[in-house]
């Protein structure tokens, strides 16, 4: 954390053993830079910003930024989260979504709802665009019907308008069934099964609503989709409270399990404050991510797949040079449908005014949406503005931010530091095989 704190907004200088390297916060570029050129960007880093802005000019990194202060232009939606259950089975202690319920009765979408969303996102597609209609809850099986009416209608509907389409869930696997895997084989989901950890911390976290433990109900649930899974993929999200922080110990017992990739995100926002990290604990946990990324680099460079998504993910966004004024498509061409047919931000902001975008009666809120859009910009974001990872970063979960703050700035920027200790330690065949498309730089330009 020490190491990658932000002294000036343009660049981020790294040492490792291969020498010295810049990171231009516009555009994500990384420099490899000699040691004379190293020594002069460190004392231009102490003067401050006027004198970095002078020698960035000089070596040819000046001109005009990539990323301004215009919000981005309203897009076509391009993908939705329907809140097909809003109720659920568990009583997961942090909940963010109150025990599936959203902080009201439960309910289930309608057909009718769910038919009105998918005509929203495929009829109005750009041409060609490619579309993700993903379910979530409260817990989307409880509605299974539902989510399977859904699914075919989207797939006739988007392969009629020539639009590739695909499929996402995000379920406790509670009440999975050998012909749910069937389904989602057939349309190639990406399943996304929620396990907090081994079986003893999993079932502290996440125990039915009973109070009775969940871990051993789920595996025997999950196991056939692990076994069938080839146009499907399964993966594992791990929700990462200060209960659960032995994170290299639960990544290793979900690969083994046969998952297709294993997750891990930090608690940062429940509402009643139950298991949010710390700074103690996001310390912690940045400790172990490292743990698990170097076991990543030891297990690449012996030829294995050890699929980290988190390392994966940042290794591919690194190679990619990705620079972006947002944390993700919240708000854009990305937004949560409540149970209601009523239209948010994301899947978080279901039943939350501070996300409401419209409805499917009345259609996207476009003036919220600009609003939004130009709040959010992560130049309008503070201390975002001062910080060398903005653009990596794009300021962080927007729910989290709106209802706890900032308080992973320096967990973020760790592991972003790390990532690119990392990126250039790799070989580049390796690194090339995560992104075929890297958008990066070998050397500093003379």
């Amino acid at each position: 954390m020490d190491a990658a704190a932000p002294r000036v907004p343009q660049v981020h200088l790294i040492e490792t053993i291969h020498g010295g390297s810049l990171f231009v916060a516009d555009g994500s570029r990384l420099f490899g830079a000699g040691a004379d050129l190293y020594a002069r960007l460190e004392a231009a880093v102490i003067a401050g910003e006027q004198e970095i802005t002078a020698l960035l000019e000089k070596v040819g990194l000046g001109g005009s930024p990539l990323i301004d202060d215009a919000p981005l232009a309203l897009p076509a939606i391009h993908a939705l989260s329907l809140a097909i259950a809003q109720k659920c089975n568990l009583g997961c202690t942090y909940c963010y979504a109150q025990q599936g319920e959203f902080g009201g009765a439960g309910k289930n979408m309608p057909l009718e709802e769910a038919t009105r969303a998918v005509e929203l996102l495929v009829n109005g597609a750009e041409e060609g665009a490619r579309l993700n209609l993903a379910f979530l809850g409260g817990e989307p099986l409880v509605n299974r019907s539902v989510l399977q009416a859904a699914t075919r209608y989207a797939a006739q509907l988007a392969e009629r308008r020539g639009n590739p389409i695909t499929f996402s869930i995000t379920t406790n696997g509670t009440l999975l069934a050998p012909a749910d895997a069937e389904f989602f084989e057939a349309h190639g989901f990406a399943v996304t099964i929620s396990l907090d950890g081994p079986r003893e911390a999993h079932n502290l976290l996440r125990p039915f609503k009973s109070g009775k433990p969940s871990f051993d109900a789920i595996l025997e649930r999950v196991r056939p989709l692990l076994a069938m899974q080839r146009r499907m993929q399964v993966s594992a999200r791990v929700t990462v409270t200060p209960a659960n922080l032995e994170l290299r110990r639960t990544l290793d017992e979900f690969i083994d399990l046969g998952f297709h990739s294993v997750g891990f995100s930090p608690m940062l926002s429940s509402p009643g404050g139950n298991g949010e990290m710390q700074t103690k604990d996001l310390e912690t946990m940045l400790g172990e991510m490292i743990g698990c990324g170097r076991e990543f680099e030891r297990r690449t460079l012996q030829g294995e797949r050890y699929p980290f998504a988190n390392m994966v993910n940042a290794m591919r966004e690194i190679g990619r040079g990705t620079h972006r004024p947002y944390p993700c498509g919240a708000g854009a061409g990305y937004l949560g449908v409540s149970a209601d047919g009523e239209l948010s931000a994301c899947h978080r902001f279901v039943g939350d005014p501070a996300g409401a975008m419209g409805t499917l009666n009345h259609g996207v809120d476009r003036k919220r949406q600009a609003e939004w859009l130009t709040e959010r910009h992560v130049h309008r974001q503070e201390p975002c503005r001062s910080c060398w990872a903005r653009y990596l970063c794009g300021g962080g979960c927007h729910h989290e931010v709106i209802h706890r703050g900032r308080p992973a700035c320096d967990y973020i920027r760790g592991w972003l530091h790390y990532c690119l200790e990392a990126w250039l330690r790799l070989p580049r065949p390796v690194i090339d095989g995560l992104s075929r498309d890297a958008k990066v730089h070998s050397s500093m330009p003379a």
